[in-house]
């Protein structure tokens, strides 16, 4: 109740093992800056040797043997995350980053995966740093799934969702991607609940909510009515799907 519902919104969250050599060094400093920010922001701490913390650092994209580190957020409907400008783990360094996200002078962090090397398979990989090239660009249509590797009907999705892209990776101007929402961070954007599937058409950037059946058929029944690049592309095949050149044979 004190994290969610308590009165302060920022807090600043200190990810260290108990058992760590450097831990109670680290808690020292901590405590003292918290001493001296008492009622501007909560000071939380969080035990990197609990398993069931886990979920917690996958949160802030940070992995157990990255502990400790420190990050702030504030709480509410953006849930915005912030990182620290400096490695230290001390009083003046927890107290500097308390000081530079309450003034504005630190800016919110927005977590995001590497650029794949290779991106050219029938679902495109989007991640923080090209989702704003792909999804803005407003000469595709793009559907786009957001999902949590942990989520279980995200899993059941995934061969359904594998097979649409593969379906559709000869229409150029229509694009099937995932982002994984729970490691890559976009301005602007909150993902409620996984998956969650959104669909950018070339003449409307904000998205729309795709709320249809999930089968493989039912995704291209809803491309085929909503899609202009699918429409274009399928309307100038033979009909029963054969080819020009099969046609020629037969």
């Amino acid at each position: 109740p004190k994290i969610f519902g308590g009165e302060i919104k920022k807090h600043i969250l200190m990810f260290s093992a108990k058992s760590a050599s450097d831990h109670s060094e680290i808690m020292d400093g901590f405590t003292a800056s918290a001493k001296s920010n008492r009622g501007s922001m909560l000071f939380v701490h969080i035990d990197c040797d609990k398993s069931d913390n886990g979920r917690i650092l996958e949160f802030f994209g940070l992995k157990e043997e990255e502990c400790p580190d420190v990050r702030i957020i504030e709480m509410g409907k953006t849930m915005q995350k912030f990182k620290p400008p400096t490695e230290d783990l001390t009083e003046a360094a927890f107290t500097a980053f308390v000081s530079g996200v309450m003034d504005g002078s630190i800016v919110r962090h927005l977590m995001s995966e590497e650029i794949p090397e290779d991106n050219t398979g029938g679902v495109t990989v989007l991640v923080g740093k090209n989702w704003e090239q792909i999804v803005k660009d407003e000469t595709k249509d793009v559907l786009v799934k957001y999902y949590a590797p942990w989520c279980g009907h995200c899993k059941s999705l995934a061969p359904i969702w594998d097979s649409l892209g593969d379906d559709v990776k000869d229409i150029e101007d229509l694009v099937i991607a995932k982002f994984d929402a729970t490691a890559n961070e976009v301005a602007g954007l909150e993902v409620r609940g996984y998956p969650t599937l959104k669909y950018y058409p070339k003449d409307n950037k904000a998205g729309v909510d795709y709320a249809g059946d999930r089968e493989l058929d039912d995704f291209k029944k809803w491309l085929s009515e909503n899609s202009s690049a699918y429409q274009a592309a399928r309307s100038s095949q033979p009909e029963g799907g054969a080819t020009e050149e099969k046609q020629e044979e037969l």
